[in-house]
């Protein structure tokens, strides 16, 4: 388990981080999703479906940021990649384009990764990341975000991920995503 101890706050709440029971705690999880990521209600609704089949997926595994309350601020999931689930089938042409279709095979994907706001920048998205994929067989670690330059792909070139493609485009999303790819042990500040 890691620790972060609260600040800014009039009351100072320490994060801690470990393993999560995703299906049991999926309506919390979404709910700092839909926070993070701007999901309405119906797209939250659809999610709750997607994460709970996920979480039946051979490897898949969750750990959450909670504080000293239980309430959880941050989560992450993943599983080793699949090149017959869904994701993969719809990222392989991008990769493939690329050069890189290959990161579809011993990859363990990051499949979600979300921070409430009033708990970003303080390394917890971070921890969540990189203790997740320590524990990881696979020997790289592949995932999508959103292809612009944010914080969070910031964190993940950090990390070690490079563009593996761009502009790829999913159904039914607004905005064009970026296949990031990174070897594992995740890289760790000096």
């Amino acid at each position: 388990m890691l620790r972060f101890p609260g600040h800014g706050h009039s009351q100072p709440d320490d994060v801690v981080i470990g393993p999560l029971d995703l299906p049991a705690r999926v309506d919390e999880a979404l709910a700092v999703q839909a926070v993070a990521f701007g999901l309405g209600a119906e797209e939250v609704a659809v999610r709750r479906q997607i994460v709970l089949r996920h979480m039946t997926f051979p490897g898949a595994r969750a750990l959450g940021a909670t504080t000293a309350r239980d309430d959880l601020v941050g989560f992450v999931y993943g599983m080793p990649n699949d090149r017959t689930h869904w994701w993969s089938t719809v990222v392989e042409p991008y990769l493939r384009a690329q050069g890189h279709d290959d990161w579809l095979d011993d990859s363990f994907v990051i499949t979600e990764l979300h921070v409430h706001p009033r708990y970003q920048n303080r390394g917890i998205g971070r921890s969540l990341i990189t203790t997740i994929t320590d524990g990881a067989t696979e020997p790289r670690s592949i995932l999508s975000a959103i292809d612009i330059e944010s914080p969070a792909r910031g964190l993940y070139r950090s990390l070690g991920y490079r563009d593996l493609a761009r502009q790829v485009l999913f159904p039914s999303a607004a905005k064009p995503y970026a296949v990031m790819g990174a070897p594992l042990p995740l890289l760790r500040r000096r």
